[in-house]
């Protein structure tokens, strides 16, 4: 049996040594190399751009303008990040947006064209946060804002304990490994494009759009990706200008982003501010929950967070509202962050509860199972599975909550603080497309599907899927990916690509036994079946189809049940009240994600998420210049992250035996996403238990602490 078993990642030795290709690694003969010329302010229009100076150097080729760009065709949201479209008008939307681009035969002299090209405009007064009234949205095509259940209002009255706060969480940057890069090469009327993206069906899609060109004419080449966690997921302005200035030049042309073009030209998580009213009787109860949320998003598209809806299914309710609205800033366009939604939303949510608990005088894991849901509360459905009950508890034994007053408080100058959260997930089921495997008489097998590696162990599980599923050895069984000549299958984001991918993938495999036995007889030996009948190999396609063949499915929806993973997180910090000092002790999480189908890549991202989170609570932030509405810094040396020394060596991770036949054909839910919710609002209710300041706005940092302390 292949899964269930810690198989180490099948490309990890390409990428160690080199072998494995991303991208930017692609330079087809007769490249041009390109780079983006930003707009120097967030709000005006360009007057004109000098590019004399720049054209006279040498190697650069040419330098394009809005003069020289086609009229795109309009795109398909949502897979378009933005709707307007940069180098189309004279009007400025944000601080960097690409107002030209040079072209040279080495980036050594399209940089230095950068850098002598003049840019005139007329800078326009930007929007910043604050500087507008928010605007209340009705919906996001998923959810229709205010949603109603219940009386709120009556409910608070009725209430014993009662808390209201706010909780803000700042602007972030995604910053891969690997910036963001597209190769763009046309032949015959035809386009290549190696891309660095999460979905190359996606590319095909927008591309197709943009340029009026039919998505089969479209080949786009993207094995591995470098890291995504959400801002490779849509297509965005460089990668369509990437083609546009390929089509103009008549030549190839590579653009990979600086690491400071990331902060202009692809999305990053927006700041939030949301507000939770909580109501509740004696024994802790939740009679009432109103939660309201904004974010920001630039002046002409709309990006929604959505962090509230996470309200909606986590606890049982009496009564409900929840609101959202939006702040238009000068900014370009935000996107998904790993985890987009539950990540903020249970920030707010699950600090709230800590603060409810406290005032009622429950302890903060007790008031979790006073409000356990065992159906979904919104929906009336039950879950496909939900553990979550048998996540506290054994979270709870591992990390030794209930004994943890018995512990010493101090550890020389360090205050001792625990805290607890739950963690939860929405579950994503995009339409997986097809997926087709091959079995040789050698016995060996291959399966063939358009998904993509982007560092989180999708190749091996899919290999492993298929060794179980075939009775194979899991040496024997390889993956050709990251083509979009190959079957199509579902994006890798969303926490999706394992039972949306994965579930084909078993398909397949059962169609290809079922049918050999039926033309060769029931030998459960393939290779030996396939060799004696004198075949050479045998090849079956499969499709883990969703409900009424529907292209996506959120938490269930077009089946019976409710779909969501889950997790209980327990971790200890140190405080130095002296310097304001916090440090990362140790940690637990037990989840509650279905079958785990490779328990050491599974633990790999859990401890990630928790390391994400550690240092989304404590140290990241991208800050915009107040007047300007540019972002302060756009390099890697002015980002605070968390490093190996601020990491403790005990963090545990335990997944409950779970099997939900209902999310997918392998038993699996989705869980690459949900090691970082609910981590955030563990630390500071540890702060809190430490030195007793409440954190309401993220990251805590070393100068809140001492503020709160001299509040005290």
């Amino acid at each position: 049996m292949s899964i269930g078993q810690p198989v180490p990642r099948i490309e990890g030795r390409a990428k160690v040594t080199g072998r494995a290709k991303y991208a930017a690694d692609n330079t087809p003969k007769g490249t041009l190399h390109a780079v983006i010329v930003g707009a120097p302010a967030a709000a005006g229009r360009i007057i004109g751009i000098d590019a004399a100076q720049a054209l006279a150097l040498p190697g650069v080729v040419r330098v394009l303008t809005r003069a020289d760009m086609p009229k795109f065709g309009k795109g398909e949201p949502p897979n378009q990040a933005v709707t307007h479209l940069p180098m189309q008008t004279d009007r400025i939307q944000h601080e960097g947006e690409a107002v030209a681009i040079v072209l040279g035969e080495t980036i050594d002299a399209a940089e230095a064209g950068r850098e002598a090209v003049v840019v005139r405009y007329q800078a326009g007064s930007p929007l910043v946060v604050g500087s507008g009234k928010p605007d209340k949205i009705q919906g996001d095509g998923l959810f229709k804002w205010p949603i109603r259940v219940g009386d709120v209002d009556a409910g608070l009255k009725q209430a014993a304990h009662r808390i209201e706060h706010s909780y803000v969480q700042p602007d972030r940057h995604h910053n891969p490994m690997e910036t963001s890069g597209t190769v763009a090469a046309f032949e015959d009327g035809k386009l290549t494009v190696w891309d660095s993206v999460q979905a190359g069906a996606n590319v095909q899609q927008i591309v197709g759009a943009v340029f009026d060109m039919k998505p089969e004419d479209i080949h786009v080449v993207a094995p591995h990706t470098g890291g995504g966690y959400g801002c490779k997921g849509y297509v965005w302005p460089h990668q369509i200008l990437a083609v546009a200035a390929a089509k103009v030049s008549g030549r190839p042309v590579k653009l990979h982003l600086r690491r400071q073009d990331q902060y202009a030209q692809v999305g990053y998580q927006p700041w939030m501010k949301q507000h939770v009213t909580l109501g509740a009787d004696k024994e802790g109860k939740l009679l009432a929950l109103r939660h309201t949320a904004v974010n920001t998003t630039p002046i002409a598209d709309d990006y929604i967070e959505a962090p509230t809806v996470v309200s909606l299914s986590l606890y049982a309710y009496r009564a409900l509202e929840l609101n959202q609205s939006l702040e238009r800033v000068n900014v370009n366009m935000p996107t998904a962050m790993r985890p987009p939604v539950e990540g903020p939303g249970l920030w707010a949510l699950e600090s709230a509860m800590d603060d409810l608990a406290h005032i009622a005088g429950i302890d903060p894991l007790d008031l979790r199972l006073v409000n356990y849901a065992d159906k979904d509360p919104h929906t009336g459905k039950p879950w496909s599975s939900k553990k979550l009950r048998e996540a506290y508890e054994e979270g709870a034994r591992l990390y030794g909550w209930r004994e943890r007053r018995q512990r010493p408080k101090q550890d020389g100058p360090w205050r001792i603080g625990h805290g607890m959260a739950t963690a939860n997930m929405g579950s994503f089921r995009w339409k997986p497309g097809r997926v087709r495997v091959r079995v040789r008489s050698n016995g060996s097998a291959t399966i063939e599907t358009n998904t993509h590696d982007i560092g989180t162990g999708t190749l091996t599980v899919l290999c492993q899927i298929a060794a179980d599923e075939l009775g194979l050895p899991m040496e024997t069984v390889s993956l050709t990916w990251g083509d979009s000549n190959l079957p199509k299958t579902s994006p890798v984001y969303g926490s999706s690509a394992t039972m949306s991918t994965g579930s084909s993938v078993a398909v397949a495999c059962r169609n290809l036994k079922a049918d050999a036995y039926r033309r060769f007889g029931d030998d459960r030996d393939l290779a030996a079946l396939i060799r004696n009948a004198g075949v050479g190999e045998l090849v079956a396609e499969g499709e883990h189809k969703l409900p009424d063949d529907a292209e996506f499915s959120l938490d269930g929806s077009g089946t019976p049940y409710a779909m969501r993973t889950w997790g209980a997180v327990f971790v200890e910090v140190g405080v130095d009240p002296e310097l304001g000092l916090i440090r990362f002790r140790r940690a637990v999480g037990a989840y509650s994600a279905g079958r785990i189908i490779n328990p050491k890549t599974a633990r790999s991202q859990m401890t990630g998420g928790m390391v994400w989170a550690w240092g989304k609570a404590t140290m990241e932030q991208s800050i915009p210049e107040p007047t300007y509405g540019r972002w302060l810094a756009k390099n890697l040396s002015n980002v605070a992250i968390p490093v190996n020394a601020d990491i403790p060596t005990d963090i545990k991770i335990h997944f409950v035996d779970e099997n939900d036949p209902h999310a997918s054909v392998i038993g699996a839910r989705g869980m690459g996403e949900l090691g970082a919710p609910g981590v955030d609002p563990a630390i500071a209710a540890a702060i809190y238990d430490a030195v007793g300041v409440r954190g309401r706005e993220l990251p805590i940092t070393p100068d809140k602490i001492l503020s709160g302390l001299a509040a005290a």
